[in-house]
């Protein structure tokens, strides 16, 4: 195909490829949409995936996906309490998601993924199974070549801009800045997260459960109206190693292996056998992406492929939101000059995006300790929290913190 076969931009609008059919691309593209570009949305998985863990939104998500148009999603938090639990099924109260200072609503995963789809304009063209596998860029534009999957088949099309949202090993990053061992960090923990069909056995269906061991750790969230989802979290020095094990015995049966062996009991024993029969689940482990620069001409990052916060944050899909929401909002204020969009765009993200990263590792340490001293510390610092909670003018103060405020504010006025 030469030059002049190629479908071009048309001179009303210009044309905006989307790598990734998450949370980030899909309100990417509407929000492209809304200043004026045509977006096309690649997906390299043969259908939207609809599946669910918890997540939390904080304020600055809620006020992109309202400006976005994100429709429907709701807290679903509830107001029963969580149980620090052990394996023969002792219990005690424990802090949970839902006395968080700050106000995140509790959802699943699901729900802003849906909510992002349906805000899609209806004549969106969305093409499952494909993939970009060369990335060209000159001073007018971006050809792209596109493989589908479903039909073997490989086109080659040309963009004025390029968006990356494909996730943490994304191929738009890899195709443009480079490897992706020169752009993940690591923690050092793998996780699993799925939802549930029902409440697991001695929990009421609202109520949520910890169970947390030097190096490992079991999480039960709970919804005030869904079934509850389930987190596996543990330590590893060799995270290739855990994927091979895993791609060789199964998710479920690796899990058994790493919580054995002695007894899992009742709860852990109860999530595995529905993990067993999951049709979709995460396993993954825990990285940073860092990027020196966010945008490449005329290519740009957005969401887990950029920066991602990791799930210990608790910042994925609000970050992906004010991210998508920015883009948009720079785009429309500089409509000539993409270079100094990208630039504003980026300029006025890193601080608060930073701000996200360098929470993760000190919240691993609420989802899982890596040492018997650091779970008693652990449990220490959660024995005082638990009495500053009583005092709502303590949780006030701790909302109006530099770290909770940038999660409530509305970065695309900071």
């Amino acid at each position: 195909m030469t030059s002049s076969d190629i479908p071009r931009p048309t001179a009303v609008r210009r044309r905006a490829l989307v790598v990734g059919a998450g949370i980030s691309g899909l309100s990417a593209a509407t929000a492209l949409h809304t200043a004026g570009w045509d977006p096309v949305i690649v997906e390299r998985s043969e259908a939207r995936r609809r599946g669910g863990y918890l997540i939390a939104m904080y304020g600055c998500g809620r006020i992109a996906a309202e400006r976005i148009g994100l429709r429907g999603i709701r807290n679903r938090i509830t107001a029963s309490g969580t149980h620090q639990v052990d394996r023969q099924g002792r219990r005690r109260p424990a802090l949970g998601f839902q006395d968080l200072p700050g106000g995140p609503w509790m959802m699943l995963r699901g729900d802003v993924e849906r909510a992002a789809f349906e805000a899609l304009p209806d004549d969106t063209d969305l093409r499952f199974a494909t993939s970009p596998t060369a990335i060209d860029q000159d001073a007018d534009g971006v050809t792209v070549t596109l493989h589908d999957t479903r039909n073997d088949r490989t086109t080659t099309e040309r963009f004025d801009l390029v968006v990356g949202a494909d996730g943490l090993r994304s191929t738009v990053r890899k195709l443009v800045w480079g490897p992706h061992e020169d752009h993940l960090h690591p923690l050092g923990f793998m996780i699993t997260a799925f939802e549930l069909p029902e409440a697991l056995p001695g929990l009421a269906s609202q109520d949520g459960a910890i169970l947390s061991e030097p190096g490992r750790s079991f999480w039960v969230f709970p919804f005030a109206d869904h079934p509850p989802t389930v987190l596996f979290s543990y330590q590893t020095d060799d995270v290739a190693a855990e994927r091979a094990r895993a791609k060789q015995v199964g998710v479920a049966a690796r899990l058994r292996e790493l919580y054995g062996p002695e007894p899992l009991g009742d709860l852990m024993e109860a999530a595995l056998q529905h993990l067993e029969r999951a049709d979709e689940f995460l396993f993954d482990s825990v990285e940073h992406a860092r990027v020196d620069r966010w945008h490449q001409g005329r290519v740009v990052l957005v969401g887990d492929s950029a920066w991602c916060p990791t799930l210990y944050s608790g910042m994925g899909a609000t970050s992906g939101l004010a991210g998508a929401d920015l883009l948009g909002l720079m785009l429309r204020r500089h409509p000539d000059d993409l270079e100094t969009a990208l630039t504003e765009w980026e300029r006025k993200l890193r601080p608060a995006i930073a701000d996200f990263q360098e929470s993760a590792y000190p919240m691993r340490r609420i989802f899982t300790q890596t040492s018997a001293q650091e779970q008693r510390r652990h449990n220490r610092t959660l024995g005082i929290r638990k009495l500053m909670f009583r005092f709502p003018p303590l949780i006030r103060l701790l909302s109006q913190t530099k770290h909770f405020r940038l999660r409530n504010s509305d970065l695309a006025a900071a």
